[in-house]
């Protein structure tokens, strides 16, 4: 007979303790252990697939052959770019992001544009009823796709061995839960057993599965860590409720890189594809506005100008504000503090008040010189003469040092018009100038480059 204890689980590495800790001894994480019942003995867990188990023998590496993987092509260009040119078969790939953000939007208007593949689209969250109506609002229904609203895994999997699809989807792992395992869904052990389930159903059968998934209030996957090392593939799907963008990162792919990302726009109709991201961040309209720069940025292997908007006041109360979006608000006090210094500009009792345009979060260092031209703007009240974008990342002594991909950077802002760009001194060959119908600017220190922009 089957007996039943209840131990304490930490949710990042899946270490047990008979007793609550506050510090997970295996990983060091703080107030990460939860309570769970596991079964001590009982069945043992049957084989989904069917199939007896083969016994493998070690093989050298050079009588390994290697060939492409086998790729589907899901009609959309963000996504396939993201997973490194399509889905490969027999692959397991997890999305997460907050709630409301379009994953389970994103993954059914993907399905529906997959015309001549069986799909299986299991919920464990919505209605087949809501479902149909979410179809109907992002396009036809004409897919082959098929519904299914059940959370056990064990029902699950058997439904997918008798129809045998070309691509299944569950939405949302966290709801699923296995017969074989005595504690809730969403549980430590649930998320891991079912996911480690699915994984062998996957590799078995050949099928490719996309996992939808929560996140925390930390803004990482909710479950064991474990879940993300099990899959083959980790997507982010990140963006503002507020604002109409959303960009797909690639966390993690065995099967592609992970510097690429896909950006969308949320309509009513579904996500639309962006493939020319500049156009929409840009403001078509900012001359004669002080505190406006745009910037050559890189998301991953894209290359994109974006509109950094400054606005400095003076403080009001005894202690200024400082405030950004989208932007990293220790990286800009880094900043103002090299302008104070390094260049002269007393900054130390004005409220300072930093946007990304668009509502996107920017890490590449590449838009310091951008930061930095657009608060000295709203500063002295003077507009940065249109056509001009900037590439630069400003360090502690106010040297402008060098980024990589310049050349993208150029080709970006010459492809959209601009008239000049300025960058890093020796960032760029001499013979490369040439090439290019912009004007390049190399400046060396930060006073440089005030020097150029506002005389």
């Amino acid at each position: 007979m089957a007996k039943t204890k209840t131990v304490y689980v930490c949710s990042e590495c899946g270490a047990d303790s008979p007793k609550w800790v506050g510090k997970c001894p295996a990983c060091g994480a703080w107030n990460s252990y939860v309570e769970e019942r596991i079964v001590t003995s009982g069945p043992k867990q049957p084989s989904y697939s069917g199939s007896e188990k083969k016994k493998v023998q070690p093989v050298l590496l050079r009588d390994i052959t290697s060939s492409e993987e086998e790729r589907i092509d899901l009609k959309d260009a963000e996504l396939n770019r993201v997973l490194g040119g399509g889905l490969v078969k027999g692959s397991l790939v997890l999305i997460g992001g907050e709630p409301g953000i379009g994953k389970s939007t994103l993954v059914l208007q993907t399905v529906m544009k997959l015309k001549g593949l069986k799909s299986l689209y299991v919920s464990g969250e919505e209605s087949g009823r809501q479902l149909k109506l979410r179809a109907e609002r992002l396009a036809d229904s004409e897919a082959n796709c098929y519904i299914l609203s059940e959370t056990n895994l064990e029902q699950v999997l058997v439904q997918a061995q008798n129809m045998q699809p070309d691509l299944m989807i569950v939405d949302s792992v966290q709801t699923i839960y296995s017969d074989m395992i005595e504690s809730s869904p969403g549980s430590v052990s649930q998320v891991r057993e079912c996911s480690a389930a699915i994984l062998k159903y996957a590799k078995e059968t050949g099928i490719p599965v996309i996992l939808i998934g929560h996140i925390n209030k930390e803004g990482s996957i909710a479950g064991p860590k474990v879940l993300e090392h099990i899959v083959d593939t980790v997507l982010q799907f990140e963006g503002d409720q507020h604002y109409m963008y959303r960009i797909l990162r690639s966390i993690k792919n065995r099967f592609g890189s992970t510097a690429e990302l896909g950006i969308y726009e949320m309509r009513q109709t579904g996500l639309r594809e962006v493939s020319n991201p500049s156009e929409l961040l840009l403001t078509q309209n900012h001359e004669g506005l002080s505190g406006v720069s745009i910037a050559a940025t890189i998301e991953g292997m894209r290359p994109f100008l974006i509109e950094t908007q400054a606005l400095v006041s003076t403080a009001v109360y005894g202690t200024p504000q400082r405030s950004a979006t989208g932007f990293d608000l220790r990286r800009m006090n880094m900043l103002l503090a090299v302008l104070e210094k390094r260049v002269g500009f007393k900054l130390a009792q004005k409220d300072v008040f930093l946007n990304i345009a668009g509502g996107l979060k920017v890490n590449d260092p590449a838009i310091d010189l951008a930061v930095i031209s657009a608060i000295l703007s709203s500063s002295l009240d003077i507009t940065i003469e249109s056509g001009i974008c900037l590439a630069g990342e400003v360090g502690l002594s106010g040297e402008i040092r060098p980024v990589n991909r310049i050349e993208q950077r150029i080709t970006e802002a010459e492809k959209l018009g601009f008239s000049r760009i300025l960058i890093p001194h020796n960032n760029l060959k001499e013979s490369d100038f040439a090439k290019n119908k912009i004007q390049i600017i190399q400046v060396r220190k930060v006073e440089e480059a005030f020097r150029y922009l506002f005389g």
